[in-house]
């Protein structure tokens, strides 16, 4: 008995002492990947930022296009020649006629759809500020899921080839006859075993699962370096990012009323790219408004003619004119078009708010179940890591002495290792629930549009 009983504590500070040695070994990899790096990586090369700055500088172009006016008409015609002699100096009304012509555009529409497109460009700027938060929420949330995986391989591992040895202590006692092992102890331990191997292949499937949507955020932008960033090597950092979100805030956001809640939002990027998106639509009903108004055409024009067959000298001729359409019937065409652009405007609003509402419910969400990971990472480490890992060590020692069972050895073992791994996801939960609430926290820097959708009744 006390062979067994020295045999098994060797084993577990064996493994305990090696576990430590190998983890303090893997802190420095030959290349680690930390949630920062990978935040600064996933913005730096994403392409639709790239793409947004692109489309940022089209509109702009579009802008200065829409608002000149358009090109003048040159024409050159030969008028009033005779057909029975095809001779330019036969009919005093034959003559070579140089005209110019010069449309203007209905009322301010030029400048209203310069203003627009102007207006329009605006919103790329904030909607990449929504981006980059967003990348850093879903890059946080792949990130901390990696690690999850990773950290409970390492703690699957250190407590399989504990199992292991302890197995090999178990039978060589029950060969032995020292004790009271019995067979169904080697059984329960080897089955054990076999599950702790199934978990860990499961782990390590969703450790590769993570990482490869992780991956998606690290490759090249440029299209032609169609490549990963990192080395095949990179493995993630083995210490928890800290993720702020300080007590006074959320002290604040869990006593805040829904009012607040909803000022504190309405400077969130996808609103004030909604306010961009409103002005935008409020142009086109102006823009609908000109087509009340006529569009005006100048034209002038030089004829020459050629002296008579007399030798009579004949003047040439100038014209100028002015001519214009007048918008009489309007109920099929203008009324309808500015009826389109003021249902488009007021849409927009339904839409504005339908986001704003969304962004409440979800912060309030995210703020409930970050209370309760809070209670439930205070209970793990003040009492459920300190119980488990009790119980372990008792029932090993009343094992070792002859008093326990070992399948309560093994049962306690396993709570033990159940408890850490939860205690790892729950850290894990709620700094993947802090990243979700600094996402709906995020702060446009550009300015508010004034022409807001009043909803203080609403929400």
């Amino acid at each position: 008995m006390k062979h067994r009983s020295g045999s098994i504590m060797a084993v577990v500070a064996s493994i305990s002492l090696t576990a430590l040695a190998d983890s303090e070994s893997r802190l420095v990899p030959e290349q680690t990947l930390s949630l920062e790096r990978a935040v600064s990586i996933a913005i730096e090369n994403d392409p639709w930022l790239t793409q947004s700055v692109l489309n940022q500088k089209a509109t702009v172009a579009r802008s200065v296009a829409a608002g000149t006016l358009a090109d003048p008409k040159v024409s050159l015609k030969l008028s009033n020649l005779a057909i029975d002699s095809l001779q330019f100096d036969q009919e005093p009304m034959t003559q070579m006629q140089l005209g110019i012509s010069q449309t203007l555009p209905r009322g301010d529409s030029l400048s209203i759809r310069k203003n627009q497109l102007l207006k329009k460009s605006a919103e790329y700027p904030i909607l990449r500020e929504d981006r980059r938060a967003k990348l850093k929420k879903v890059v946080s949330e792949q990130w901390l899921d990696s690690y999850a995986a990773q950290f409970t391989i390492e703690l699957i591992e250190k407590d399989w080839h504990l199992f292991e040895q302890l197995t090999d202590i178990t039978k060589s006692s029950y060969s032995s006859a020292i004790g009271k092992t019995r067979q169904h102890d080697i059984i329960r331990a080897q089955l054990e075993i076999l599950q702790l191997e199934d978990r860990l292949t499961r782990e390590k499937q969703n450790f590769e699962i993570s990482n490869e949507k992780l991956n998606e955020w690290m490759f090249s932008k440029e299209i032609e370096n169609y490549g990963q960033i990192l080395s095949p090597g990179t493995q993630i950092a083995k210490k928890l990012p800290n993720i702020e979100l300080s007590r006074s805030t959320l002290t604040k956001l869990k006593n805040a009323s829904q009012q607040e809640l909803a000022s504190l939002l309405s400077t969130h990027p996808l609103l004030a790219a909604i306010d961009v998106k409103q002005s935008v639509f409020n142009q086109s009903i102006k823009l609908a408004e000109q087509l009340y108004k006529p569009k005006w055409t100048l034209n002038a024009s030089y004829g020459y003619r050629d002296n008579a067959q007399d030798g009579r000298d004949r003047s040439d001729l100038f014209s100028v004119g002015i001519s214009m359409d007048v918008p009489l019937f309007t109920r099929n065409k203008q009324d309808k078009t500015l009826s389109a652009a003021t249902a488009d405007a007021e849409a927009i609003k339904a839409e504005r708010y339908l986001i704003h509402k969304s962004l409440i419910s979800s912060l309030r969400k995210e703020l409930r179940n970050l209370t309760r990971l809070l209670e439930r990472q205070r209970l793990y480490k003040e009492s459920l890591l300190m119980k488990s890992r009790d119980q372990a060590q008792a029932s090993l020692t009343a094992y070792t002495n002859d008093d326990g069972d070992f399948s309560e050895v093994v049962r306690a073992r396993i709570a033990e290792l159940n408890t850490r791994i939860s205690a790892l996801r729950i850290d894990v939960d709620l700094l993947k629930t802090v990243s979700r609430i600094n996402y709906y926290l995020s702060q446009s820097s550009y300015p508010q549009n004034t022409n807001k959708t009043q909803e203080k009744g609403a929400l």
